[in-house]
């Protein structure tokens, strides 16, 4: 038994911010942006939309396109790193949104790698002979918890959501192998301190903190490696990708990668130039629009990565059914 996408679904705010808005807030402009980043352009949420907001909109959408009722879903993940509330999970108010009664419901949180960190979980669930249809998200709001005074990290994330259906199968596709590490000695290089049960009064900065140098240096290795050894799993070589959606974070650590494995760009999807980063919306976003523009055919293998706070990074190899 394996795990088939047989639907996919993506949301993003209406409200884009651009370089040269950015460049009217604090001392950067569009050419220092794009060289460093390759960013042009972020989705940026209003002061009364959630994550879950995203989030429904985003598993609307990928439910419609599986052809499934709500009530047929088992189980529902949902990574974030930035949940409406503590508790309950986002996962939980999806689950009363959609009208999926008969649904289990968590939340993941491995921040940028989460949708590749949920939809491994999803796979074993289902693998498992558990369930059959599950529902996973990536969404997060991450402008949210931005000092816009910072252009280190405030011209680097953006908003959105992302979601796919998951459906077990005996074909010969769907999820191949999953690749799950993290490196928690690294955990002090992306930080967003306050609010948690060590600072519940926001007494510190509630804003991202990032080393940037130490975050690209760590990223760079961890895409490298997470897709090769979740090729390894899957008993397949670098030549066996048809598509490959890597984390929408910064253009230079995607193209090191490209080069490093020899991969040509019509391989590759990349749109981190309309949204930015868009954490554990990224890949599911990305994976959604290269479904709907057809990018990816049946029978390609696809290898999707992910890598983020933690630090955490992860990758899924499968085959597009």
């Amino acid at each position: 038994m394996r795990a088939k996408i047989i639907g996919t679904g993506s949301y993003l705010p209406e409200k884009i911010v651009t370089n040269d808005d950015l460049s009217k807030m604090v001392e950067t402009s569009d050419e220092w942006i794009t060289t460093r980043t390759g960013i042009k352009a972020r989705r940026v949420t209003d002061y009364g939309t959630t994550t879950s907001d995203l989030a429904v909109n985003a598993a609307k959408k990928a439910i419609e396109s599986s052809g499934i009722n709500p009530l047929e879903l088992d189980f529902i993940i949902v990574a974030t790193c930035t949940p409406d509330t503590l508790f309950p999970s986002v996962a939980c108010i999806l689950q009363d949104r959609l009208g999926a009664k008969n649904a289990g419901a968590l939340d993941v949180s491995a921040a940028c790698s989460g949708f590749n960190f949920a939809l491994a979980t999803a796979a074993s669930f289902i693998e498992s002979g558990k369930y059959k249809n599950i529902l996973v998200v990536g969404a997060d709001t991450l402008t949210k918890y931005l000092d816009w005074q910072d252009r280190n990290t405030c011209v680097l994330f953006g908003d959105g959501a992302g979601a796919v259906v998951l459906q077990a199968t005996e074909e010969d596709c769907g999820i191949l192998s999953s690749y799950l590490k993290a490196k928690g000695e690294g955990g002090q290089f992306l930080v967003m301190p306050g609010g948690g049960s060590k600072d519940p009064e926001l007494r510190n900065s509630r804003f991202i903190n990032m080393n940037g140098k130490e975050v690209f240096k760590f990223a760079v290795k961890a895409l490298e490696e997470s897709v090769v050894e979740a090729l390894k799993l899957a008993h397949l070589e670098l030549e066996d990708i048809d598509f490959l959606i890597p984390h929408q974070a910064n253009i230079r650590i995607i193209d090191h990668v490209l080069k490093k494995f020899n991969l040509p760009k019509d391989k590759v999807y990349v749109n981190l130039q309309n949204y930015g980063n868009t954490s554990a919306a990224s890949v599911s976003i990305a994976l959604d629009e290269a479904v709907k523009i057809n990018k990816i055919k049946k029978g390609d293998i696809v290898v999707l990565s992910g890598f983020g706070a933690g630090l955490t990074y992860a990758a899924n190899v499968l085959k597009w059914g």
